[in-house]
């Protein structure tokens, strides 16, 4: 389905990112995996059969020699498809929550997304073609306890991409926002499950490659077919 696609793909070197690296590939396309973690990534990448692309979301010059660092690797300047799933994810009432840790999710999972589309809105929307796919979450249009810095920055994304689905009509370009529920991922392991008992058990949340599936679907619909969002629960 993706054969002769590019694709870059944010978070790679694990959970989300990485399978949906995985569901690119197996579906023809060229894959650049972006991450910051050089050993992880190139790890990750060497399984997937992409290309590592060593990078941190939150490093403004960083993201900005993006379309010269894609086009060395693969030859374009943007990709055909853009899927951000960089993540930083914790859990703490507000009143415990530091600056420091509101910054990290602000900083990552809205911020982020912001600097790798800014860098390649305008020679996607020069060529006329791309999907920009984004990975939210249902805390971002709904609250839990203790999601304070996390709800912020996923409440965020879905207003970033709302502006953004309004900007792009017409362009040729698409974007669509995956909202999936809890979904078991290494995002999880550092989080001290004795002291959160509400939290739903790993076997029951979604599996990343459903969450995969989703994004695949959506850059996979007829150019005239647009899907602004995707909310995925467990059945």
């Amino acid at each position: 389905m993706l054969a002769g696609r590019c694709a870059v793909i944010t978070g790679a070197s694990r959970g989300i990112g990485l399978a949906v690296a995985r569901r690119f590939r197996e579906a023809g396309a060229e894959v650049a995996m972006l991450a910051r973690g050089a050993a992880t990534l190139g790890d990750a990448a060497e399984r997937v059969g992409g290309v590592a692309l060593v990078a941190d979301v939150g490093d403004v010059a960083a993201m900005e020699r993006l379309p010269d660092r894609l086009e060395s690797l693969l030859g374009v300047r943007a990709p055909d498809i853009l899927v951000n799933a960089a993540g930083a994810f914790d859990l703490a009432p507000l009143a415990a929550t530091t600056p420091a840790c509101f910054d990290a999710h602000v900083d990552t999972n809205l911020r982020g997304p912001f600097l790798v589309i800014r860098a390649f809105l305008t020679p996607m929307l020069e060529r006329g073609s791309g999907h920009i796919a984004t990975i939210g979450s249902i805390a971002g249009r709904r609250a839990f306890p203790m999601n304070g810095a996390y709800a912020a920055s996923k409440f965020g994304v879905r207003g970033l991409h709302a502006v953004l689905d309004l900007e792009l009509k017409g362009t040729g370009v698409r974007c669509t926002l995956i909202e999936p529920a809890a979904t078991d991922t290494p995002i999880w392991d550092a989080i001290d499950r004795a002291a959160h008992p509400g939290l739903p058990e790993r076997a029951a949340m979604l599996d990343a490659d459903a969450v995969a599936d989703a994004v695949l679907f959506a850059v996979t619909r007829p150019a005239a077919t647009a899907i602004p969002t995707i909310s995925l629960e467990r059945a």
